[in-house]
């Protein structure tokens, strides 16, 4: 009999977890503009964030296959 050890915070969900990052990557990219960094360089460095944060996100919010 396997018994099962649930974790006592909830996982977060995961569109909070993206509209957090998008939410970064805004402000981050509204700084740049204000530092006039070339617009290139925000919409790449935003694509690049916006990988990461969708792979961490997944990471984050994947449901874990039961050991048997």
């Amino acid at each position: 009999m396997a018994s099962f050890v649930q974790a006592s915070a909830a996982p977060m969900s995961f569109g909070i977890y993206l509209f957090g990052i998008i939410l970064v990557i805004g402000g981050l990219a509204y700084g740049a503009a204000m530092l006039h960094a070339p617009v290139q360089w925000i919409v790449m460095a935003a694509l690049v964030l916006l990988g990461i944060g969708v792979v961490a996100a997944v990471k984050a919010t994947r449901q874990r296959d039961p050991a048997e």
